[in-house]
């Protein structure tokens, strides 16, 4: 079959169809959106990715991402230092800032474990989150994961080796009103925020 689009808008819409929850046919439309856009509004869209992709980093102490040498809630004097939440991806953190009612750090794992993916505990930020523990004066440790069968797997496993070498910490989670099989980011503030308020002492 012949080629339908010249090469400069088939290799558009093929990255776009890269792009999570993006079909084809959704990747076609957006590239015809941007083609019909004026100059500036498409090239601005692709700057604002450029720009990202150049500036943003992690933040070297907790792992969100950052344009600046530590995260805003990191360089925040105003935040709860002795508790951490710990939680998959820095879009989770989003989310939960959005309830209102947390005010400690966090630690982004930055994935979690997936053995069909070959995700071990030494793929994720496991070893910073001891040596954080180590140096830091952290009272309560948050393990705000999501609620999916990896997630809890994840949880079980965190709270396991961080009960192992520090006995002494506090370990909780979110309370289990949290729909099972969701992603924290898809969740409704206002349930978020409860299950953040009840969090219970993590239990096997």
């Amino acid at each position: 079959m012949a080629q339908l689009y010249p090469d400069s808008v088939q290799r558009l819409i093929t990255e776009l169809n890269r792009l999570p929850g993006i079909g084809a046919r959704s990747a076609e439309r957006l590239a015809f959106h941007l083609l019909a856009a004026p100059r500036d509004e498409a090239m601005g869209l692709a700057l604002a990715i450029r720009e990202v992709k150049h500036s943003l980093r992690a933040c070297p102490r907790c792992f969100n991402v950052t344009d600046a040498p530590t995260c805003h809630i990191c360089r925040d004097a105003e935040r709860r230092q002795q508790i951490l939440c710990v939680v998959e991806l820095p879009r989770d953190i989003i989310a939960l800032e959005k309830c209102g009612v947390y005010d400690g750090v966090y630690h982004v794992l930055q994935g979690r474990l997936d053995p069909l993916a070959n995700i071990a505990p030494e793929n994720l930020r496991i070893a910073e989150l001891c040596r954080r523990l180590t140096a830091e004066n952290i009272e309560e440790v948050i393990l705000a994961l999501n609620p999916t069968t990896a997630g809890d797997a994840t949880t079980h496993y965190l709270a396991a080796a961080l009960r192992a070498q520090f006995p002494a910490l506090k370990i909780t989670a979110p309370a289990r009103g949290l729909t099972a099989g969701v992603d924290i980011e898809t969740i409704a503030t206002s349930s978020l925020a409860a299950a953040l308020r009840a969090r219970a002492d993590w239990a096997e």
